[in-house]
């Protein structure tokens, strides 16, 4: 497993052991960094669910400014801790342990409640994220609701769903909706947008 591009293309990055976790192929993730584009200057990052961290440390090397890391099993943890050291990224990269879930509710609702005040440890105006939860499970349909109200997304912001191709999530939560899925063998990209970039409150 390595990055495929950018400052630190090539790079190998390590994989949790067991079967427990399932990075996200390099070919789907070639397909999806050529979907997306350059990273714009100052682009946050979110990779939840984020097992070794392919998807946020591939958007690192690509130019994103800073990547925030949602994992809660502790092997992965350790795997994505090595990955963020042996790479070198310093503060770019922020790993959070913990349920995704619930840190997406904690701070959406200081975003919501108070934007001025975000805390300095957390993001306050997201323009890539990504959700690989396990496939068998509703979490990245819990995670794009958490999201729907937009206080943590930048105005062009793009989420992208990776999920199996049989068990698509539902085409809007709250402001976002689905733009567009590519399939890739059993796997598939699902890639939301805001509904409505005319928004009140929230991040610009």
């Amino acid at each position: 497993m390595r990055i495929i591009a950018g400052e630190l293309g090539g790079r190998r990055l390590r994989a949790p052991d067991g079967d427990a976790t399932r990075p996200t192929a390099e070919r789907v993730r070639e397909a999806l960094f050529s979907i997306l584009g350059p990273p714009r200057p100052g682009l946050q990052v979110l990779d939840g669910f984020a097992g070794a961290g392919t998807l946020g440390l591939e958007a690192l090397s690509r130019g994103a400014d800073c990547c925030w890391f949602i994992e809660r099993a502790p092997a992965a943890v350790r795997c994505l801790r090595s990955n963020i050291a042996a790479l070198e990224l310093g503060e770019r990269a922020q790993l959070r342990r913990g349920d995704a879930i619930a840190l997406l509710k904690r701070w959406e609702k200081v975003a919501r409640d108070d934007p001025a005040g975000a805390p300095p440890r957390a993001p306050s105006a997201l323009g890539w994220v990504f959700l690989d939860p396990p496939y068998r499970s509703d979490l990245a349909a819990q995670a794009l609701t958490a999201l729907g109200s937009g206080h943590l997304l930048t105005a062009d912001v793009r989420v992208v769903v990776e999920h199996d191709w049989r068990n698509p999530p539902d085409p809007a939560y709250g402001c976002l909706i689905q733009t567009s899925t590519r399939r890739y063998g059993d796997t598939a990209l699902s890639f939301y947008e805001l509904a409505n970039t005319e928004r009140t409150g929230g991040y610009p």
